[in-house]
């Protein structure tokens, strides 16, 4: 489906983050750097209780207990971490605001127990000391990407979502669209957003999922 402008696009993808879909997002140049910045990235609801785990077994074929970043609207970063500054590039780490934090019961868990405790109303991006690695998303920088977080913000009251690198454990980054169907065909990924068009996985004639193509790669 091809969406006419920004609007009618960052809406719809609002609205399936909203019901815990995981979205292939790709949108221009490709990035420079060690981080996904919002221009080949897997992107999620931060709120889902879910969704680390979904992400890391489905999508990158990794441990589940792997933590993800956030991107966060830079005018509020400060309301859900405890920083007020840029961090375009994922590069600085803060802890989630107490406002946002839930106390975990002491009840002697260790391990993955302790792990997928539940501490914030963004669990997806909160790691086990409240940290995030953030990255603040601007207008001027990434016009197309702030909308989408200002739309998801608008409906859910949060502005904040999951951002992690488009591609799987042990493979690069995608760069090309072709790069990108191919990740979002060999995963459990729901929806991918190509520019201006958005790719339905159920309306996709694929065959059975085949997991043999990760030998192409050493796993790291």
């Amino acid at each position: 489906m091809r969406f006419p402008d920004t609007e009618s696009l960052t809406t719809h993808v609002a609205d399936v983050m909203q019901r815990d879909a995981v979205v292939g997002w790709f949108q221009g140049r490709m990035e420079f750097g060690p981080r996904a910045l919002g221009a080949r990235s897997i992107i999620g609801d931060a709120r889902s209780r879910s969704m680390q785990t979904t992400m890391n077994v489905k999508i990158k074929f990794r441990e589940s207990f792997r933590p993800f970043a956030p991107s966060v609207l830079r005018e509020r970063v400060g309301e859900w971490f405890e920083m007020d500054a840029d961090s375009p590039y994922m590069l600085l780490v803060a802890p989630v605001n107490p406002a946002h934090r839930y106390d975990v019961p002491q009840n002697g868990a260790r391990g993955l127990d302790k792990l997928k405790q539940i501490r914030s109303s963004v669990p997806a991006i909160t790691h086990v000391d409240y940290s995030a690695r953030v990255q603040t998303v601007d207008r001027a920088d990434n016009p197309v990407y702030h909308r989408l977080l200002e739309k998801f913000f608008e409906a859910t009251g949060c502005p904040v979502i999951v951002n992690t690198s488009f591609n799987v454990r042990g493979e690069p980054i995608v760069c090309t669209p072709e790069d990108a169907y191919r990740c979002f065909c060999r995963t459990n990924m729901d929806y991918l957003v190509l520019g201006s068009w958005v790719i339905d996985k159920r309306e996709q004639n694929l065959p059975p999922l085949d997991e043999s193509w990760m030998k192409e790669f050493e796993l790291d």
